[in-house]
């Protein structure tokens, strides 16, 4: 059953006594799920964006993620639920977590590259999923996992025993010149190119060592000429970004995207351009019964000074305007 979520009541009661008549999404955009680790695709005139879900009860401190959630809006206020397009049943080989995930478009087939626990080898591994609907249901594109951990050196944590969760958060890019990359990693931060068919690797897996204090939830997007490598870093998550001529690099750290989210110890950002207007989708800990494992979805503007650096996020909870 499809529902919509548009600007709270109470929101609404305050604008018209601002004498406002402007209607705002308000953050966080949905409210009777918890919804996490965003990352959003524009197909045709629609935004779509790709969520976890967050399960964990109040009394629970830990991840319980078994299905990702999509959301679609036309003008950035009036947001669909859809049913769950996938969800850990579709991976056979998968034990549990469903963690941050991304979809892209291509050849009129959409991929969603999500990280899942195994087994063998131990540790998380990214599968694959497609479709041929934004909204889904997505199947499982190969039957296996596409990077598992022993294709990539596992970390240390500072007592020197070696750590496992280091694939996770997959985001890909596609070059105007028709070349897709694959990012991914925490702690460590992976990339590899990807064959034609975006369930192949296509070459050696490669490293990026040089940003600052490197966490997770990569994100990589164009500007004009720019591209621009946005990620989550420390502990507490704040986001941070990067800039390259090219997309392979080298990358230059520029500084923060965003500080702490509220009430919520990750950070995960899309950022995406939208009829003229930039927006950066994340997450925080802002509904009554959230926190940093119980997240939820916001929508903000994101902008630009004139030399390409971009403006630090004030987070707000009117978030956008419609477009029209």
């Amino acid at each position: 059953m499809h529902k919509t979520f548009r600007t709270p009541a109470l929101a609404l009661l305050s604008l018209a006594l601002l004498g406002c008549a402007t209607l705002f999404a308000g953050n966080p955009i949905v409210t009777d799920v918890h919804t996490a680790d965003p990352a959003a695709l524009v197909h045709r005139d629609t935004v779509y964006i790709y969520a976890g879900h967050d399960e964990a009860p109040p009394n629970e401190n830990r991840y319980v993620m078994k299905e990702w959630l999509v959301f679609s809006s036309t003008d950035m206020v009036t947001w669909k639920s859809h049913p769950s397009p996938l969800s850990l049943a579709a991976f056979k080989w998968a034990k549990r977590d469903a963690w941050a995930g991304h979809v892209i478009e291509r050849a009129g087939k959409f991929y969603w590259y999500v990280p899942m626990s195994v087994e063998q080898p131990h540790g998380f591994a990214l599968g694959v999923a497609v479709s041929d609907s934004p909204t889904g249901p997505f199947v499982d594109a190969l039957g296996k996992p596409l990077v598992t951990s022993d294709m990539t050196p596992n970390p240390t944590n500072p007592e020197g025993m070696v750590v496992s969760w280091d694939d996770i958060d997959p985001a890909v890019f596609i070059d105007t010149d028709g070349q897709a990359y694959l990012f991914w990693g925490n702690t460590n931060l992976y990339w590899a190119r990807l064959k034609p068919s975006m369930t192949e690797l296509d070459g050696p897996i490669q490293r990026i060592t040089n940003l600052p204090r490197y966490t997770e939830a990569p994100w990589v997007h164009k500007r004009g000429d720019l591209y621009y490598l946005s990620y989550a870093t420390g502990f507490p998550e704040r986001t941070a970004y990067a800039t390259a001529d090219k997309v392979t690099g080298p990358w230059t750290h520029r500084g923060l995207v965003a500080d702490l989210a509220g009430n919520c110890n990750t950070n995960h950002q899309a950022i995406i351009e939208f009829k003229g207007r930039s927006y950066i989708v994340y997450h925080n800990g802002g509904t009554l019964t959230g926190g940093s494992f119980r997240r939820s979805v916001c929508v903000d503007y994101l902008d630009y000074n004139p030399d390409g650096t971009i403006r630090r996020l004030v987070p707000t909870e009117e978030g956008v305007a419609p477009v029209k």
